[in-house]
């Protein structure tokens, strides 16, 4: 099984180790057809605190960190 990977931007980098990220996606309605934006915010584990406020990055899933954190910065 592959993980997930999703893109996103930083919208919090003030915990320690933590991000929150958000992400958006937009898809059409069943019905009407009416292309909708929705946001969704994610935990992500970032070792090093490298990363800040309104970067655009990748998140991948990984094992439980914490209660909230599943998922962690990816490198490239």
């Amino acid at each position: 099984m592959t993980k997930k990977i999703l893109k996103g931007i930083v919208t919090s980098a003030k915990n320690n180790k933590t991000i929150v990220v958000e992400v958006t996606r937009k898809f059409a309605h069943p019905f009407y057809g009416k292309v909708i934006k929705r946001s969704k915010k994610y935990h992500a584990h970032d070792e090093e605190n490298k990363i800040k406020e309104g970067q655009s990055i990748e998140i991948i899933e990984c094992n439980p960190i914490s209660k909230k954190k599943r998922w962690k910065v990816l490198e490239k």
